[in-house]
């Protein structure tokens, strides 16, 4: 039975997630691109058809600032008229309802210290070494010249990297929202010995994790527990957790209630439909939170196989990259690119682009991915553009086991290597992300012209934005290639 966060029933009681899916993009387009919006309410097959109203959506946004804030509002306005709060019997309640409604059941916090030793020094994992000082910065300038991410991104963890009592994020309580999760900045946190405030769902199997993490490491994990359970030391593990698609309400006040400015950051993952509801319910969650307490800060990581605007020198390196492949690649291209007519291995961008356009959506990943992605970018810019403090960084493609369990995308990833595009372990693009959360944290960031170029800065998208040819040609053949590697 559905419940909690959801989408919206229909008289027939079938609650489609493809019509909110169209909805929302429609009305997120339909007050600077009208035309947009009727293709995207016209859509037939939008399980297929979503790729291009996604792009549109970006493209739509690129004329001017307030354009692109226009949609970002407009499509968090109608994703909270499409959701509901589900209740028994179809007795659904608005979403909104959720900023008021009290909760069920209290929560009380059980603080675990680390045991650990603190690390004082900012290091990367990578490939079995472990990089620091001057060795970090030679990698990070590596993957800048082969493209795997931006420059910016060297500045910005070179900085962490040089203070590293910054690590610590003294002041501060970062709430992991979906504290079980490979990306998530969980254990970079507490190892540094920063103050974490984790929730996920009341499974023993995950709190076995984090736990573990919280006495491995030298900063304070705060676990929210039921009142009443008993003494929560004697097996925190069982009686932690809340289930944030129906305790919207008794996660928010126990966050409100915390020590230190709160960090509100969404690491959260659910496979389908339940991705959008869980990425909606922590957007009401920040919303709350916000409310009571205005010094909040917001946190996410965006995925690279979405669709974003990136500068002109992203641009050049493509072209170039595309205008110097190898003669072999020019002499299979041309065949597969007349046999597919025109859809395998044609180059990334036009070259006179200024800004261009990434288009790495993975149709595999379906328009629910998309939907739940595209709701997070859009709270970091209506937020940023309100004056909140705002961490958003597009997070490289990562091995992690709810990406990898997909064997198409499994082959891809183990062949996109051919393409000029790296995939990261976890161990590493978790604490490379929680570096730029700390520098987003405590240096000063200034906002940029437009919002896009907030996106844009310091993403380690891992070279989709840079490889010779559009992700989306070569996502296929990488498949092929890697095929073998995958099942290895």
């Amino acid at each position: 039975m559905t419940h909690g966060v959801s989408f919206a029933a229909l008289p027939d009681g079938r609650r489609s997630t493809s019509r909110v899916g169209r909805q929302v993009v429609a009305d997120a387009l339909r007050g600077v691109d009208p035309v947009g919006a009727r293709a995207a309410e016209q859509e037939t097959a939008w399980r297929s058809g979503y790729l291009l109203h996604f792009r549109r959506l970006v493209e739509a946004g690129l004329a001017t600032p307030d354009a692109w804030l226009a949609i970002a509002g407009a499509g968090l306005d109608s994703v909270h008229r499409n959701l509901v709060v589900a209740g028994d019997e179809s007795d659904d309640r608005p979403l909104d309802s959720l900023l008021e409604a009290g909760g069920t059941r209290g929560l009380r916090t059980a603080e675990v210290t680390g045991e650990g030793q603190r690390q004082e020094e900012l290091v990367v994992p990578y490939r079995g070494r472990r990089l620091h000082g001057a060795g970090l910065r030679d990698q990070l300038l590596e993957w800048a010249r082969r493209g795997v991410l931006e420059p910016s991104v060297v500045d910005a963890v070179s900085e962490v990297a040089a203070h590293p009592e910054r690590l610590r994020l003294d002041g501060h309580t970062v709430a992991v929202l979906g504290a079980g999760a490979e990306m998530g900045p969980l254990a970079p946190l507490l190892g540094w010995g920063a103050t974490v405030a984790a929730v996920d769902l009341p499974r023993p199997a995950v709190w076995e994790r984090v736990l573990r993490a919280g006495r491995a490491g030298a900063g304070r994990l705060l676990v929210p527990v039921a009142e009443g359970a008993g003494d929560p030391r004697d097996d925190v593990g069982r009686a932690a957790g809340a289930d944030l698609l129906a305790e919207v309400p008794e996660v928010a006040d126990w966050l409100a209630g915390l020590d230190g400015r709160l960090v509100v950051g969404n690491y959260l993952y659910a496979d389908g439909a339940t991705h959008v509801r869980v990425s909606v319910a922590a957007d009401v969650l920040g919303a709350r939170v916000s409310r009571a307490r205005p010094e909040t800060a917001l946190a996410f990581l965006a995925t690279p196989t979405d669709v974003f605007v990136v500068p002109r020198d992203a641009v050049e390196q493509s072209t170039r990259a595309y205008v110097d492949r190898s003669g072999t690649a020019k002499l299979v291209g041309r065949p597969l690119r007349w046999a597919s007519r025109g859809r395998l291995l044609h180059r990334a961008y036009p070259p006179a682009a200024d800004p261009g356009i990434a288009d790495s959506l993975v149709p595999v990943q379906g328009p629910n991915y998309a939907l739940a992605k595209r709701v997070q970018r859009w709270r970091a810019a209506v937020a940023r553009g309100d004056g909140r403090a705002v961490s958003l960084h597009v997070a490289p493609s990562t091995r992690t086991r709810s990406v990898v369990k997909n064997r198409a995308l499994a082959a891809a990833f183990a062949g996109a290597h051919r393409f000029g595009v790296e995939i990261f372990e976890p161990e590493t693009s978790n604490i490379l992300m929680a570096a730029l959360l700390v520098h987003d944290l405590t240096a000063d960031v200034p906002p940029h012209e437009h919002p896009w170029q907030d996106e844009a800065h310091a993403a380690v998208h891992g070279g989709l934005w840079r490889a010779a040819y559009e992700p989306r040609s070569a996502l296929g053949l990488a498949a092929v290639l890697g095929y073998g590697s995958a099942r290895g």
